[in-house]
């Protein structure tokens, strides 16, 4: 395949977007840009630096001076906040419960939808995010929306902290994801919402591979 294609993955919380990203942009031998991730490492720098995470103003600033890296590895992809590795910093519940309050200010979008399409620029890239269909990529040649039930997603995430060593309820789990579905898609700037072009897939019953599966197909008919 010498043609390439942008490949954008929308969706609420624990939809299984980056896991299922992540294969897909392997198989394709495409780079993968965990948007999310990004979100994540400037809401953990604003809670390390005590900044009032409801201000707009204060944490646009912040992320003016703030530089953050994505990196492949043999593990995965690494996230870099200013220079040191946040991976595993920026999953903690801290982190998860504040970081729709950061991505609701327009001044910190702005500047990150223009990094990731800097990132994205030039090449075959599978994104994966809130907005990437709707504002980040809109020309991207494959479009999909993925969700799942509000319950399904809780246990995806309940299983990923347990793997973690992380103990938190099902119950808070299913409350927290469905407390950030409504914000998420209620904020005023880049609501989650499904792009006009955009296909829906039903993850809910579908193992990883098989919503990978999906998408591969969807993406072998883009580019033949």
């Amino acid at each position: 395949m010498t043609k390439s294609i942008q490949i954008a993955l929308d969706g609420p919380a624990a939809a299984g977007k980056s896991t299922i990203a992540k294969i897909v942009a392997e198989k394709l031998g495409y780079v993968y840009i965990d948007t999310g991730a990004m979100y994540r490492a400037i809401t953990l720098k604003a809670i390390r630096e005590g900044i009032n995470l409801k201000d707009g103003e204060e944490a646009g600033r912040l992320l003016t001076d703030t530089r953050i890296d994505l990196q492949p590895s043999e593990d995965g992809q690494l996230v870099f906040l200013d220079g040191k590795d946040v991976t595993e910093d920026i999953r903690s519940q801290n982190v998860t419960n504040s970081v729709s309050q950061m991505a609701s200010h327009e001044s910190v979008r702005k500047q990150m939808v223009k990094l990731q399409q800097i990132l994205a620029s030039g090449r075959g890239v599978v994104m994966d995010g809130r907005d990437i269909g709707t504002q980040v990529l809109p020309n991207a040649e494959l479009k999909v929306f993925m969700s799942a039930t509000v319950e399904e997603r809780a246990s995806r995430r309940y299983e990923e902290n347990k793997k973690r060593g992380i103990d938190t309820p099902l119950d808070d789990l299913q409350k927290e994801i469905a407390a950030r579905d409504k914000m998420d898609s209620e904020r005023e700037v880049s609501p989650l919402r499904q792009a006009q072009d955009a296909l829906y897939l039903d993850t809910t019953k579908l193992t990883i591979d098989e919503a990978a599966s999906e998408i591969l197909k969807l993406a072998e008919e883009r580019l033949n």
